[in-house]
């Protein structure tokens, strides 16, 4: 996946010491890679969406109607909220392991703040969050980068990807310009 700076720079950390507000690094010579601040954001733009799916109204569900691309053009349905959470789950669970999905778990799904988690995971304070860090960074890239209907944009995942339509170009003789109507009558003639 190519990374655009027009992408990143709205998700850059403006006091990021990597990138200085950017969103890219250089990597290994010139080659540009997206910031870790960049992944963070992504992933903290999904665990807001994920925490206000949980909190809506439970026991009434939208349901939409998705159109699938192709020469049928069908539809179909399906909730968006409920699929966003188990998606946001499920492709954590695949991403993380056992001690960070624990970690994960127990910090972002529960809420437990840093010393009960410290506690529970037998780990020390700095520990915990470089811990925290790395899983927002790896889960922010996954979530971006995911194939073949990835959960971030948000916009995109909840109400389709939004293409331009096609433009057809109209031939120059098929254009006729619209003009008034043009009065027949004499101007010295009155209306009975």
């Amino acid at each position: 996946m190519d990374w655009t700076r027009s992408e990143t720079f709205a998700l850059a950390g403006l006091t990021c010491s990597s990138c200085h507000g950017i969103g890219l690094r250089a990597v290994r010579g010139n080659a540009l890679q997206p910031c870790h601040c960049v992944f963070r954001s992504i992933f903290r733009a999904c665990l807001s969406r994920f925490r206000e799916c949980v909190v809506g109204e439970r026991f009434v569900s939208k349901t939409t109607l998705d159109n699938i691309p192709g020469k049928d053009r069908q539809g179909t349905w399906g909730r968006k909220q409920e699929e966003y959470m188990a998606d946001f789950c499920l492709v954590s669970k695949r991403a993380l392991d056992e001690n960070e999905y624990r970690l994960f778990r127990y910090h972002f799904l529960l809420g437990a703040d840093w010393r009960l988690c410290s506690r529970k995971l037998g780990v020390d304070r700095g520990t915990f969050f470089h811990s925290v860090y790395r899983i927002q960074e790896k889960l922010g890239r996954i979530f971006r980068e995911l194939e073949p209907y990835p959960l971030f944009p948000l916009t995109d995942y909840f109400h389709g990807p939004i293409r331009p339509s096609a433009i057809y170009a109209v031939p120059p003789g098929a254009v006729v310009p619209i003009r008034p109507p043009v009065n027949l009558r004499e101007p010295d003639q009155k209306v009975a």
